[in-house]
């Protein structure tokens, strides 16, 4: 790994820092009340809380933005909680990534429901998506899986992803409708054809790329993490084309939670530099629109990243026991060198 990174460093030493003191959004942060439980994975529900896990807490909570009250609700013992999601009914959909199993918490009564993996290899759901119909893709990252839970029935179904140690991670789904994951294991992104279950690999040109998380703009571009060569990555399915741009802080970056926004803008927090930055990267235009220090000074890491439409707000979990909210401007000007 210390080759790796000093690799990077080589490599982008000449792409320069740009407007690295630039930082004029609006951010805040609340700190959990339950301390080293690694909250993470943030989504909001109809009437604005921000549900989040505690990964190694063991829980599932929400947040009050507007009277920064906490509320907790237990689960079982060992779950691992991994990511969550909340559907358009308010129940909130968790990966127990120690557990095999998805679980589902009814907000009103406490009450889960769970929904063990059909086979035992696949032992770590990871992270989740929805799609159109309410249904959820996953990937599992060991196992080497991805999978479809169907809401209403129950009924899983997993895919053994073709490369060998492919180790599945972020996932999103494009506008018709697919799912896209990253491999963390290899140089590939893939597509799952929701109507064969067959996996779509892509190759990425450069050997040593490590793509983390992805998101999808609307014109079905997909974006993606490059997280050991300090990357923002781009793959157009139509052309098979890869272009790749070092995120701007420069050195070691490690790019790794990421989002899009309404007007297409790619949000990456960089976890090599301490504090994180948050970054964000204008599809249409192709240039970095925001540089800027987020959260605490020293060990922090932002895994994990979504983007709220009506509020215009950008939610992130924080290694440092936090919950950080960014208000996202309407216009962003580009950076200067």
């Amino acid at each position: 790994m210390r080759r790796l990174l000093a690799a990077v460093l080589a490599l982008f030493a000449a792409a320069g820092t740009l407007a690295a003191q630039r930082a004029d959004l609006d951010a805040h942060e609340w700190k959990v009340p339950w301390p080293n439980s690694r909250p993470r994975d943030p989504s909001v529900d109809a009437l604005g809380r921000v549900w989040f896990v505690g990964q190694v807490g063991n829980y599932i909570a929400n947040l009050d933005p507007a009277t920064g009250k906490f509320s907790r609700f237990e689960i079982d013992s060992g779950t691992l909680p991994h990511n969550q999601i909340v559907d358009r009914q308010g129940m909130v959909w968790y990966s127990g990534n120690a557990a095999a199993m998805i679980g589902k918490l009814d907000p009103a009564t406490g009450r889960i429901t769970r929904y063990p993996m059909p086979d035992p290899a696949v032992h770590d759901p990871h992270t989740m998506v929805f799609d159109r119909a309410g249904n959820i893709w996953f990937t599992a990252q060991q196992a080497g899986y991805v999978g479809h839970l169907n809401t209403r029935t129950g009924k899983i179904d997993l895919i053994k992803v073709p490369t060998p140690r492919a180790l599945p991670y972020g996932i999103w789904m494009d506008p018709k409708d697919r799912p896209w994951f990253a491999e963390f294991g290899s140089n590939r992104i893939a597509m799952i054809d929701p109507a064969t279950m067959k996996i779509e690999e892509h190759i990425l040109p450069n050997p040593r790329s490590r793509p983390r998380r992805l998101a999808i703009t609307s014109d079905g571009g997909i974006w993606f993490t490059d997280y050991p060569l300090g990357a923002l990555g781009h793959f157009d399915p139509a052309s098979g084309r890869v272009e790749e741009w070092p995120t701007p802080s420069g050195g070691v970056t490690l790019p790794y939670g990421m989002t899009v926004d309404d007007h297409d803008r790619i949000w990456v927090a960089e976890t090599g530099k301490q504090p994180n930055r948050l970054v964000a990267f204008d599809a249409k235009t192709r240039q970095f629109v925001a540089n800027q220090p987020v959260g605490a000074a020293a060990g922090n890491t932002i895994r994990y990243m979504v983007f709220h439409p009506s509020s215009h707000d950008l939610w992130y979990g924080s290694d440092l026991n936090m919950i950080g909210r960014v208000k996202v401007p309407t216009v962003l000007a580009p950076l200067v060198p």
